[in-house]
């Protein structure tokens, strides 16, 4: 070709590219084999000159994007109308502040409501990193999450450019309100934003927007406290914008979930109740009927540190169910083992009203420390019933009738093997008659004695004072034996307590140990 001061480069690393030419190129061109004259081919990578082309001449007919072009006429190099930007470069005149905030406001400030990009079709891509660096609370009862999060957006405006010599600086920072600004919110957010206000953003040569600010974000976060307090939590912050679809505005992450959690730890600056063990990232697209919307899902893992409730709410309540559990040690009949346990579970309920504010409260679940409050108070309960039971039995046997068959033999043969009793040994008390004939004489024959003597006043003295004698004894004689008879019932009935006791115990400590096993099973999982 031949050269002239008309001259057009264009670089660009994808399929070649078409113009089209004034019909003067045909003799100094080679054409493109699968166009007609006056169409050329300019292929990749080449610097190639046209003579003699009038700056109106030259068109592409498909312009492809991400295409870097410049038109260089007698000695003047600037952007053709169809490679321009959304934005030309910014020429300088002095390497001021001033210079270049002019050029700003000549160039780009006029612009801000207008999407910065080449073409409508074109999509704007927005790259997104958080910092996590302050966990203020987690709220049960509102299921709401409060953090201070460090948000950074970064996109291009195409077009925008200048050379760092003319102007003095590789970026400047500008009001934010100069700038078209994307749209983009945090979708679990409750409560309004009450973060600091920061005005200004970076823009560097290149074109690329660096937005930086703190933000406090109080969102929704759906909170499973079963295994409280020892539960983790996995909350959510959703980034998409508000307005713009999937084809004008698409979200990306900037960085990956491991220097997300690298970062975060090393800034954080909260030591509370709450302690950050992770953090996932997951790009995602929200599919409506009408459009869709790009998110950025950051996932917030969260985990409880128990020490706190262990120490007011978990140990103390042991201590209780234990001294409960000993109180079975008791003897029913020489202390008031009764009036022990009812203190013991008044205690514990005004310990619980105490305690209620540190206890979470939502109406989806119920935690697992609920439970076993509930379970030691019942057992509490039970113990008390139990120990009523017992009592009655030693304190009114005397007042039962003999007891069956079929109960003495399971309770005092079978079940205090199984707890290990030991019958006691009864003493057996006879009563030897030295007149063998005395044996069967019987109140009613002591009444018919005494009658028959009545009136027979003329017999010796000292035979009358014998019978008197023999009716005396004969009375005490009946009252020992139905003394003795009544107490042989009543120690059985008092083993048969003494086993109950024993059984009731022993399935105590077992549905303590098993309830207990359970729930830190349930915990440690």
């Amino acid at each position: 070709m031949a050269l002239s001061p008309t001259a057009m480069r264009c670089y660009r690393d994808m399929s070649p590219m078409t113009v089209s030419a004034h019909p003067d190129l045909r003799n100094d061109t080679a054409f493109s084999p699968h166009l007609p004259p006056p169409f050329l081919s300019l292929p990749l990578g080449q610097h190639s000159r046209l003579s003699n082309v009038p700056r109106s001449a030259v068109r592409f007919l498909h312009p492809p994007k991400h295409l870097e072009c410049e038109l260089t006429v007698g000695g003047v190099t600037s952007l053709p109308e169809y490679c321009q930007g959304f934005v030309a470069a910014l020429n300088c005149t002095n390497p001021t502040p001033k210079s270049l905030y002019n050029e700003l406001e000549k160039t780009l400030f006029t612009e801000k409501l207008v999407r910065p990009v080449r073409d409508f079709t074109d999509t704007l891509n927005i790259s997104i990193g958080i910092t996590v660096v302050g966990i203020i609370s987690v709220d049960e009862k509102t299921q709401t999450l409060t953090t201070v999060i460090w948000q950074v957006l970064q996109w291009k405006i195409y077009g925008l450019s200048w050379d760092e010599k003319d102007c003095g600086t590789t970026r400047v920072s500008i009001l934010r309100e100069n700038l078209w600004y994307p749209d983009v919110h945090i979708t679990e957010f409750t409560e309004e934003d009450k973060s600091p206000i920061t005005p200004y953003v970076y823009i560097n040569n290149t074109g690329s927007v660096y937005d930086d600010k703190v933000v406090r974000v109080v969102s929704s976060c759906r909170l499973l406290i079963y295994t409280f307090p020892f539960d983790v939590q996995n909350c959510s912050l959703t980034f998409e914008t508000y307005l713009h679809t999937i084809d004008d505005v698409r979200m990306t992450e900037s960085t990956t979930a491991e220097e997300v959690l690298e970062e975060s730890l090393s800034q954080i600056t909260t030591q509370g109740e709450w302690e950050l063990i992770d953090v996932n990232v997951v790009p995602s697209t929200l599919v409506l009927e009408e459009s869709s919307f790009s998110q950025v899902k950051y996932f917030i893992i969260l985990k409880r540190r128990p020490v706190l409730y262990v120490v007011n709410l978990l140990i103390p309540s042991c201590f209780l169910v234990t001294v409960d559990l000993f109180s079975f040690l008791l003897p029913p009949h020489s202390v008031d083992r009764s009036a022990f346990k009812m203190t013991l579970i008044l205690g514990y309920t005004v310990f619980l009203l105490i305690m209620n504010d540190l206890l979470p409260t939502t109406g989806e679940t119920t935690p697992l420390i609920n439970v076993f409050f509930s379970l030691s108070l019942a057992l509490m309960v039970a113990s008390l019933l139990e120990t009523v039971l017992i009592t009655n039995i030693y304190f009114n046997s005397d007042e039962y009738r003999v007891v069956p068959h079929w109960l003495s033999v399971l309770t005092l043969k079978y079940l205090a093997v199984l707890v290990c009793v030991r019958p006691k040994k009864r003493k057996n008390i006879v009563t030897v008659f030295l007149n063998p004939a005395m044996n069967s004489i019987s109140s009613r024959d002591l009444q018919s004695i005494s009658g028959d003597d009545v009136g027979k006043s003329h017999q010796d003295p000292f035979v009358e004072e014998l019978k008197r004698v023999n009716r005396i004894l004969m009375a005490i004689r009946l009252q020992l034996d139905k003394h003795f008879q009544g107490s042989k019932i009543t120690q059985e009935w008092q083993e048969i307590g003494t086993v109950i006791d024993r059984l009731l115990f022993v399935m105590y400590i077992l549905f303590i140990s098993v309830s207990v096993i359970i729930i830190i099973s349930v915990w440690v999982q």
